[in-house]
């Protein structure tokens, strides 16, 4: 550190030691010594300021946290919706019958951004966590707008080829003083040599599909000046040319060009070789592929859901009964105690019991329907509450139903969106490596140049003489015109980095991308035909599991029946009374959750096929377009259709879309066709479509072999006899007549058709009625209550809820 008095001392001694000088010469020396010194003086007071906290109000301010200037108004569906239906309800809502084609049509108009039935309550629901990765209809023309590397659309590839024009003018003038004669054009040392310029340039440069680039270009240049024995004191000079540069090793060629777009503007590992039209064609193609998937998922929620609804109403139904049979019991029960009759006093405390546990089934299941209507709501882009109640109005399909596996795993492997979407990225790594290999080559451009050439006292003029020269330079664009003064050029240009290791490398990391994708899409196959079986697998079970539970629901009626009260009076004990009932409500229960198991495989069948959106009649569609553009290319499909036929034109290069999958499905039998030995297969007893018996609910016998290997037949009803050495098991039990057959005749499964044009269409009413079943078939208790005096939950739900609370 310096001290002040120390500072003053150097001054002295700088002041003793030079000459003396002016004082302004002085005072400027003095002050950037004290500014050079200044960094090395202390001070011992502290600052102070007008205010205690001069930075606490910025500091409150950046720690506060800040809302978006976004004004935006509240949907109607939120901003009118009622309280959501709870327990605590008490108005009677409206009953909404909603077939299933509707809820779908009514999804895919409402889903403009593609909500998910998986997300829902979620803590990591990317449609409050991450909006713009959520999948929306607006998707495939964010992809075919971007601009982006990566990203880029066919528009901005196809803008690489657009023609540019450039254009400067600027004028300028330079003063300077000439010091020698010979470098200043002849002026005497110390005359000022002046100077004023004007330059205008102007090009048009147009990119070609085969990678050449022509340049037409203008230039006018403008000089005056005094420099001593010039022709004209100020004069015009300047051409009219055109360059033009052809790729003819690396980056030449159509393929090269629409795959990696034009090497001219290539920027080297930054974009690599998937700037093309054909690269980003494909990636609109992936995009719509992505789009495709998420409709396809957003219509298997729907059903589900909807059948879930559906499933939520029939436990309803279910444990109202249950606790109006418990109600019962109880009251019965207490009468019977309170007279003193022989009846054991804990069996009325059993049944109150029963009947509260019943009572809160009832409230528990309301409640459910309330939850699965919320959670339908949500998906079809409805309204909390609008004094309506969803009610599903489709019956679920009871038939049985039996694909072909090999025509199944056909469509699965022709139909997955998947493995299209996978084939693009192939394709892409494909054509993405003929470009790198390209690039493997030295860069050899054929390049030439040709201009003609203009000079002239004057811009513009009526006459060419000047007064000196007998051509006459008076003018300078009558020089252009003239044409005397040409130039140019031809050759060609090399350039290669020695070793090719970025271009080499760029190849070697393509063919391990397209190893690994041409792997995936082995895998993804397994993984589809794994898939398959397992949809299989599920919907037998289901519908065996429906079987058995049709059968048990059946018995438990009876049972109930035969053991409640008697026209004597007489009763069996209210234990066995309660159990039946509570074994009735519980077969109930699993046969309608069966039923709705079923169809939900039905749809996770069609779901792993690829055929979901097909099966609903559901088609993607593209909006409609501007005016003009009808118009461009009806004008455009004019001047293809007037073209001249000739032999010398090809494609090039080889087309890499079209319009059905390629190939095929093949399957090896090895029973038929030589190949390795296989595992043995299980042999079948019968075939699973015979002839003489048409696929759908079984109203006879079993067409397959019972479970301990035996083909005899029992009546339903009766039991089975012991088993013995011929053993004789009962028969597959029978399932209600099915309210419309499924098989590859019977139609869609919902006839409404709804188009999707990035917006559903209006969803149809259905225009083909249900088969009927044959009238002398039984009628089965089927979906109906087990007594005609225990409401349904439809009537009870949308009528008067519960009964009384005591007997």
């Amino acid at each position: 550190m310096v001290l002040p008095s120390l500072k003053v001392r150097i001054l002295a001694a700088v002041r003793a030691a030079s000459p003396p000088v002016r004082p302004a010469k002085l005072a400027r020396a003095a002050t950037a010594l004290a500014v050079l010194l200044s960094g090395c003086v202390h001070r011992t007071d502290p600052l102070h300021y007008p205010h205690d906290d001069p930075v606490q109000h910025y500091r409150d301010y950046a720690e506060t946290i800040n809302y978006p200037d976004v004004c935006t108004s509240t949907p109607h569906e939120v901003a009118y919706s009622g309280e959501p239906h709870t327990l605590l309800s008490e108005e009677r809502s409206e009953p909404w019958d909603m077939p299933l084609a509707e809820a779908v049509a009514i999804a895919l108009r409402n889903n403009r951004v593609i909500r998910s039935a998986g997300q829902f309550l979620s803590p990591g629901n990317t449609l409050l966590t991450s909006g713009d990765r959520t999948p929306s209809v607006h998707d495939p023309a964010i992809q075919e707008s971007g601009v982006l590397f990566g990203t880029r659309g066919a528009e901005a590839a196809l803008a690489a080829f657009d023609a540019n024009l450039t254009a400067s003018m600027l004028w300028g003038r330079d003063e300077q003083v000439t010091n020698n004669a010979f470098l200043s054009g002849g002026l005497a040392p110390g005359f000022t040599r002046t100077s004023e310029t004007g330059a205008f340039q102007s090009g048009l440069s147009k990119v070609f599909g085969n990678g050449g680039q022509l340049q037409v270009g203008h230039s006018v240049n403008y000089l005056g000046s005094n420099i001593p024995g010039q022709l004209f004191p100020s004069a015009y000079t300047g051409n009219v040319g055109a360059r033009y540069r052809h790729p003819l090793l690396a980056g030449s060629g159509t393929e090269y060009t629409g795959i990696a777009g034009p090497i001219a503007q290539s920027f080297g590992g930054l974009s690599g070789v998937t700037q093309g039209v054909v690269i980003a064609r494909i990636n609109n193609d992936i995009t719509i592929a992505d789009f495709q998937a998420a409709i396809r998922n957003l219509v298997k929620d729907v059903e589900d859901t909807y059948w879930d609804l559906y499933l939520a109403y029939r436990n309803f139904d279910t444990a109202v009964t249950a606790r109006n049979s418990a109600l019962a019991t109880w009251r019965f029960s207490k009468i019977r105690v309170d007279l003193g009759a022989d009846i054991d006093v804990s069996a009325e405390s059993q049944s109150r019991d029963q009947y509260w546990a019943a009572e809160a089934a009832v409230k528990n299941s309301r409640s459910g329907i309330f939850t699965a209507e919320t959670r339908l709501r949500r998906l079809l882009g409805l309204p909390i509450n609008e004094g309506r109640v969803i009610r599903p109005s489709n019956e679920p399909v009871t038939a049985q139903y039996l694909p072909d596996w090999e025509i199944s795993l056909a469509e699965a492997l022709t139909h997955r969106v998947e493995l299209r979407k996978q084939k693009w990225s192939i394709k892409s790594l494909e054509l993405q490596l003929k470009a790198a290999k390209s690039l493997t080559r030295p860069r050899l451009d054929f390049v030439g140049n040709y201009s003609v050439n203009g000079f002239g006292d004057r811009l513009l003029s009526q006459k060419d003489g000047d007064g000196s020269t007998a051509q006459g330079f008076n003018s300078y664009y009558e020089t252009i015109t003239q044409g005397n003064q040409t130039g140019w050029g031809l050759g060609f240009e090399l350039s290669m980095p020695v070793g090719f290791r970025q271009a080499h490398a760029q190849v070697r990391n393509i063919e391990i991308r397209l190893a690994k994708a041409r792997e995936v899409l082995y895998v993804q196959e397994m993984e589809i035909g794994h898939e398959l079986a397992a949809g299989f697998q599920e919907l037998t079970r289901a519908y065996a599991a429906a079987e058995s539970n049709f059968s048990r629901r059946d018995a438990a009626i009876d049972n109930v029946e035969t053991i409640e009260l008697q026209e004597a009076g007489e009763i069996k004990t209210i234990d066995e009374v309660l159990r039946a009932q509570e074994r009735r409500a519980q077969a109930e229960v699993a046969f309608f959750s069966s039923i709705v198991d079923y169809n939900k495989s039905l749809t996770n069948l069609h779901f792993r096929k690829g055929t979901l959106l097909e099966d609903a009649n559901i088609r993607l569609l593209e909006g409609g377009w501007d005016p003009d553009a009808y118009v461009d290319a009806y004008r455009r499909a004019q001047l293809r259709t007037g073209a001249i036929n000739s032999s010398l034109k090809h494609t090039e290069p080889a087309a890499f879309a079209r319009q059905t999958p390629p190939g095929g499905v093949t399957f090896a039998h090895p029973l038929t066709d030589a190949g390795p030995p296989s595992e043995p297969a299980l042999e079948e007893t019968a075939p699973r479509n015979d002839s003489d018996k048409p696929a759908g609910p079984l109203d006879g016998p079993s067409d397959g072999p019972n479970l301990d290997g035996s083909d005899a037949d029992v009546p339903r009803g009766t039991l089975p006899p012991p088993v013995k050495t011929s053993p004789s098991p009962p028969p597959e039990p029978q399932l209600p007549p099915a309210s419309r057959p499924i098989g590859k005749d019977a139609g869609p499964r919902n006839s409404a058709e709804t188009a999707w044009m990035f917006e559903s269409a209006p969803a149809q009413s259905p225009t083909s009625a249900a088969p009927s079943p044959p009238t002398d078939a039984p009628a089965p208790p089927g979906f109906t209550p087990s007594s005609a005096s225990e409401p349904s939950s439809f009537d009870a739900y949308f009528g008067t809820f519960g009964g009384a609370d005591g007997p």
